[in-house]
């Protein structure tokens, strides 16, 4: 695939960056991953602002990631908590990665901050480039070709 003869306006990786691809609306699903899940333990443990805070949990609400909980505790008023969707939890694979990769190419000599564990027997969990017949592929030995949606740029000049 030519990849410079295609335009990029209907960019799957584009689309998902709008979504989840500044700072703090990574770093709130990884806290939602982790199982915090309100509003004031999420702004401690990541110190985001309560502005940037709203504005990305809105976000991640509209576009479908997570989903507000309504919750209250007695004597309280009425709060929400933030649960992921099914598109959420769909990302996790891309945070996993984005976490091994941390560890392998920017680690600060302390280790792991977490290990992602199989609840069942313990390993390791990883994310894992695999075909759709089942087979794992190195990074190698995949290659981009056009999909139903491509559009061919026209020629410059």
């Amino acid at each position: 695939m030519d990849w410079l003869a295609y335009d990029t306006d209907n960019c799957s990786v584009q689309r998902t960056l709008d979504v989840i691809g500044d700072r703090w609306s990574a770093l709130v699903l990884r806290e939602v991953f982790n199982g915090v899940r309100r509003f004031d333990q999420i702004k401690e443990h990541t110190g985001v602002s309560d502005s940037v805070l709203s504005d990305r949990l809105r976000r991640l609400v509209d576009k479908g990631v997570i989903e507000a909980r309504e919750y209250q505790e007695p004597g309280r008023r009425r709060r929400k908590e933030y649960r992921l969707t099914a598109a959420g939890l769909d990302l996790q694979p891309v945070f996993i990665a984005m976490l091994r990769w941390g560890d392998e190419h920017r680690d600060d000599g302390a280790g792991p901050l977490v290990d992602v564990v199989h609840r069942d027997c313990g390993a390791p969990v990883q994310a894992a480039i695999v075909c759709a017949e089942g087979h794992e592929v190195s990074q190698r030995d995949v290659r981009a070709v056009p999909g139903v949606g491509a559009v061919k740029r026209p020629p410059s000049g």
